[in-house]
């Protein structure tokens, strides 16, 4: 009897060590556990490639989750532009499975022959929860011939946006002048890329975004030469962060969801869109031809659109999400935001699409000037200081020899 007991206590531990395990597959529902157990992706591999902080991996954990229910390990790794994505992609050091660019540079990648065109019988969610009657016009263009929501599913959407700190800035600003102005010399920060911080000039002077005029270009590097040198602005990306939370700042220029992050931590910062325009634009979650695990990403798309997927996402990066399901739940904290979800009718907005390779060859060229001309002076600074070092030491060393040489009377 004893031992009977000992044997049922022995179960009954066990059990209750396994509790949970079980308990967290009360995350999904049966049917969508279920699902991802019959794809046959055990013992497989998904090499997933992202934006840095892009994916909830707290309070879900996104990745932990999906390599649970299917059994595929994913190696995921991070990138910090678009362009650094392209540039290891086309190198073709590394295979693939699932890339997250944004929206020219799908274009772009559907141009050069690098995406797969999706198989929607395994992206089931796409049908059920995408806000294609909201979301679907910033797919609708086409390259070559081929729609882009044949070869990509939107992740997220957000929009550029002016940041400033109301201790400072007194009263809010309608346009992107402010960051020239003379007051605020050293206290200004803007993106350290060129695609984002040409087109706040362009929407400053009234121009295309996605203009192919030299002539365009050279009056655009011209006015951000011009901050450069009047106001000093700090070129930043991510380290916004901290130098605006911080105060030490008082504008700078990001995306509409970061800034609701700031914000968390800084109540002193508000936003605002100029009336000149901003730019909108999407993530979208696409297969490069490179991909060696297709059935695993189109799973990985798929999971991603989970109502409980997407709505820990949108709730990690605070963007505004394409998923219904999120929206019509109630429960996503920023679905009342302004910032991230702005009355459509309030704010002119541009769309950035694939640009020619010669036009953004110029871009990056007069990009390079415009970051650089500043700079030329502390060059020449530096460049004659180390010159005088070089030639006192010479001078040293001369005198040090003539005075041995009288020393000992050589």
């Amino acid at each position: 009897m004893k031992k009977l007991f000992s044997v049922f206590l022995s179960l009954f531990l066990m059990a209750a060590m396994c509790l949970p395990a079980f308990c967290e597959d009360e995350v999904f529902s049966d049917e969508t556990v279920a699902y991802y157990k019959s794809l046959g992706l055990e013992g497989t591999t998904l090499n997933v490639y992202n934006w840095g902080e892009y994916i909830d991996d707290e309070d879900l954990d996104v990745v932990s989750q999906f390599e649970r229910l299917t059994g595929c390990n994913i190696n995921y790794t991070t990138f910090e532009s678009n362009e650094n994505m392209y540039s290891k992609l086309s190198g073709g050091g590394v295979s693939y499975d699932i890339v997250i660019p944004s929206d020219y540079m799908v274009e772009k990648l559907m141009n050069d022959g690098m995406l797969e065109k999706l198989d929607f019988g395994n992206i089931p969610n796409y049908e059920k929860y995408f806000d294609a009657e909201d979301y679907g016009y910033l797919v609708s263009d086409e390259v070559n011939g081929e729609k882009v929501s044949e070869y990509a599913v939107i992740y997220n959407v957000g929009t550029t946006i002016l940041i400033y700190n109301t201790k400072y800035v007194k009263e809010k600003p309608d346009s992107w002048s402010v960051l020239w102005d003379e007051q605020y010399k050293g206290k200004v920060l803007m993106f350290n890329n060129p695609r984002d911080a040409f087109a706040i000039a362009q929407a400053y002077l009234g121009q295309d975004f996605n203009t192919t005029d030299p002539a365009d270009w050279d009056k655009a590097a011209e006015l951000l030469r011009q901050q450069r040198e009047k106001v000093s602005p700090s070129y930043v990306m991510d380290e916004i962060f901290n130098k605006m939370e911080s105060g030490d700042y008082y504008l700078g220029v990001y995306y509409a969801g970061d800034y609701e992050l700031m914000k968390e931590n800084n109540d002193d910062l508000d936003f605002a869109f100029p009336k000149e325009g901003v730019n909108t634009f999407y993530d979208a979650m696409c297969i490069p031809t490179s991909t060696q695990n297709k059935k695993g990403a189109e799973a990985f798309i798929n999971f991603m659109l989970e109502p409980e997927v997407a709505l820990a996402n949108a709730e990690y990066i605070y963007y505004a999400t394409a998923n219904k399901a999120v929206i019509d739940s109630g429960e996503f904290s920023l679905a009342d935001s302004e910032a991230v979800y702005p009355d459509p009718d309030s704010i002119t907005v541009q769309q950035f699409h694939n640009l020619p390779n010669d036009t953004l060859q110029y871009m990056n060229t007069l990009w390079m000037k415009v970051k650089g001309e500043n700079n030329a002076q502390g060059i020449y600074i530096t460049f004659f200081a180390v010159l005088a070092v070089i030639v006192l030491i010479i001078v040293l060393t001369v005198l040090h020899k003539r005075k041995m040489k009288k020393y000992y009377n050589v």
